[in-house]
């Protein structure tokens, strides 16, 4: 890829979005899509854990219990998907993202793996959501290759799938759609709106947030800059003073297989399974493979000096176990990729989105940022709301709902406002042109 061209200076945007995961994408393309000029910040787009995802929309079936708080903004982000494809794919004459709406099956392997289901159950339709029992004779109709020891069959009509992956390359597509001259085109951007390398820090004036400064020194002039790169969204350089953005990395390995020709489809849904306590699910590809995953570890595999994202040979092997118990004929499938990645997490499991108060997380918010991250396992099912949300709130629109996803809520008072500039650019003054400020 070619690097930011510098003979331009600055770059000059509307918005600068730090972070090229699904959300940031999501987010990117949602401005653009509503007018706003846009600079997408990231040094490899999609190559962290929007990589790995195996891309269920599933509100119903990852409602969790303590985590009820979440289920509001996740059947909202579920009810934005159809809308939120099609503006993708439409802009691009109908390249595939994967999008499926089929009904997710749920089922348990033995008596103990059914109850914990019921008991989910319970909870699922206490919060009015469907899930409805299906006599295991029909469940085998549905899906052949199911394994007939099987206890239990949920139907979860509400839980649907996208290729994350597809879905990216649809996305960075729909971003390059423009030409030079556009008033979307970003002078010294590859494609008019990318720049591939990484944020160094935000750049202040006046107690407002105007853009960002790159590793390189280059500086991005921005009237509102979102902060949406994951785990490395605490390290970012120029934060305001005392705010905590307490993320963690939780580790998932995920396998990706092909499917013979003999066995195709191997199922035609997502399956979701629990097998002695221990989730597992099976998600169908339009290419003929699977995606097997569900493991979720918080070690210190990543800190023993070898590879930046390593694979656990135990959570290899209980994928692998799980999902034949409920599919047998995952043994005779070719195993193309074992991928592991960090989902951000935070200490209730619930993004940090919205602006940052100025003062103790008060009413007075930082003008010119928005925080976008610690999406965990919601990453690729809250992207619609999550651009919905930071796009309104570009607009001034506040939806008191999501308040409680406020990414100082960690914080203790914080400091007001900076006036000084973070980076390079320290003590100069508004460089934002007139059309943009």
């Amino acid at each position: 890829m070619d690097e930011v061209n510098t003979q331009h200076g600055p770059l000059h945007a509307d918005v600068a979005v730090i972070g090229g995961g699904v959300i940031g994408l999501g987010i990117a393309w949602e401005a653009r899509r509503v007018g706003r000029s846009v600079v997408l910040i990231d040094p490899a787009p999609a190559s962290g854990a929007t990589f790995a995802a195996a891309g269920m929309l599933a509100p119903v079936s990852e409602l969790h219990y303590q985590e009820e708080d979440l289920l509001e903004l996740m059947l909202e982000s579920s009810a934005l998907w159809p809308d939120f494809e099609r503006n993708v794919t439409g802009s691009r004459g109908g390249r595939g993202t994967g999008y499926r709406t089929t009904p997710t099956l749920a089922v348990g392997a033995d008596a103990a793996d059914r109850r914990a289901l019921a008991d989910l159950r319970d909870v699922q339709l206490a919060n009015g959501l469907v899930v409805e029992s299906v006599p295991l004779r029909e469940a085998r109709e549905r899906e052949p290759l199911l394994s007939p020891q099987i206890s239990c069959a949920f139907d979860i009509p509400g839980d649907h799938q996208v290729d994350p992956r597809r879905l990216s390359a649809a996305i960075l597509g729909a971003l390059a759609d423009h030409l030079p001259g556009d008033s979307s085109w970003i002078a010294g951007a590859e494609g008019g709106f990318a720049v591939r390398d990484t944020a160094a820090g935000l750049l202040w004036e006046g107690g407002r947030v105007v853009g960002v400064v790159l590793d390189s020194g280059i500086e991005v002039h921005a009237t509102e800059t979102v902060v949406a790169n994951g785990l490395d969204t605490a390290r970012l350089n120029g934060l305001p003073d005392g705010l905590s953005l307490p993320l963690r990395p939780v580790y998932g390995d995920i396998l990706r297989l092909r499917v013979p020709e003999q066995l195709q489809p191997l199922v035609t849904a997502t399956v979701r399974g629990i097998v002695r306590g221990v989730p597992v699910y099976i998600v169908p590809r339009d290419d003929g493979t699977v995606v097997i995953g569900a493991t979720q570890r918080e070690d210190g595999l990543s800190e023993s000096g070898g590879t930046a994202n390593p694979v656990s040979a135990g959570g290899v092997y209980q994928l692998l176990r799980d999902a034949q118990v409920l599919v047998p004929a995952v043994a005779e499938l070719e195993l193309l990729e074992a991928t592991a990645r960090a989902r951000p997490g935070t200490p209730d499991n619930a993004p940090l989105l919205g602006r940052v108060g100025s003062e103790g997380g008060g009413d007075t918010a930082v003008p010119g940022l928005i925080v976008a991250s610690g999406f965990f396992r919601h990453g690729v099912l809250l992207t619609p709301a999550a651009a919905k949300i930071c796009v309104g709130l570009m607009d001034g629109t506040v939806d008191p709902r999501w308040n409680k996803f406020r990414p100082d809520r960690f914080s203790r008072p914080l400091a007001a406002a900076r006036a000084s500039t973070a980076g390079p650019s320290a003590g100069t003054s508004n460089p934002l042109p007139k059309d943009h400020a």
